[in-house]
């Protein structure tokens, strides 16, 4: 026994002097980014994927289940193989031409976008959508801060809010299908749902009557 586990702490020993040497840490971190996708990629989607899927999905609880496990490993897959693709060819660049330079991070950004986050489906719209609210913004200040546009004199943030606002009701009202799924589901809970009643249960309690009545 006590061999046992003084072989494992030598081991673990090799492994940490391994970690530490600079030869081998372009791809020791891309293999930490592999990790860190993962697990990053989980903790983002299992609660959302739990709080959506209970609160407008119907089915058994298994199904219910399911479909959060497989939204969480589609997005954690996903981010994992995204930040693995991206660093490797990173490295692959900078060690090509001996340093780094900012079209590196684009062109490996894209590349790996294409092949993992290429398929149009529900996760990936999600990421995508989630991504280019916040690129805008980043653009937005670039731009200010670059000076290819004046500082504004007030701050912009109520224009926004009030145009982001007005232009996503009037296409749920008049265009829904346009929207991505679950902010339907999400604003039909909100404005369409809230018309709808039959006594005090499902006007106070819950949403919706679950009985015959």
């Amino acid at each position: 026994m006590a061999g046992g586990a003084e072989r494992i702490r030598a081991l673990l020993r090799a492994v940490n002097v391994f970690l530490q040497q600079r030869r081998y840490h372009a791809a020791l971190a891309v293999l930490k980014g592999f990790r860190n996708g993962a697990v990053y990629g989980a903790k983002i989607r299992a609660p959302h994927a739990l709080v959506m899927t209970f609160l407008f999905k119907s089915g058994s609880l298994r199904d219910k289940l399911k479909s959060i496990a497989q939204a969480t490993y589609a997005h954690s897959r996903n981010l994992a193989y995204f930040v693995f693709t991206y660093k490797g060819l990173l490295a692959a660049q900078s060690q090509l031409q001996g340093k780094k330079i900012p079209f590196h991070s684009f062109l490996a950004a894209c590349i790996g976008g294409w092949l993992v986050f290429g398929d149009n489906n529900p996760i990936n719209s999600q990421i995508i959508m989630y991504l280019l609210s916040r690129i805008l913004f980043g653009l937005a200040r670039l731009a200010v801060d670059k000076g290819y546009i004046p500082q504004p004199k007030q701050d912009p943030f109520p224009l926004v809010a009030a145009l982001v606002w007005g232009t996503v009701l009037w296409l749920f009202e008049y265009h829904k299908e346009t929207l991505q799924p679950s902010l339907q589901s999400s604003m039909t809970y909100l404005y369409e749902d809230s018309e709808v009643w039959h006594d005090l249960s499902d006007f106070l309690i819950y949403n919706k009557r679950t009985d015959s009545k």
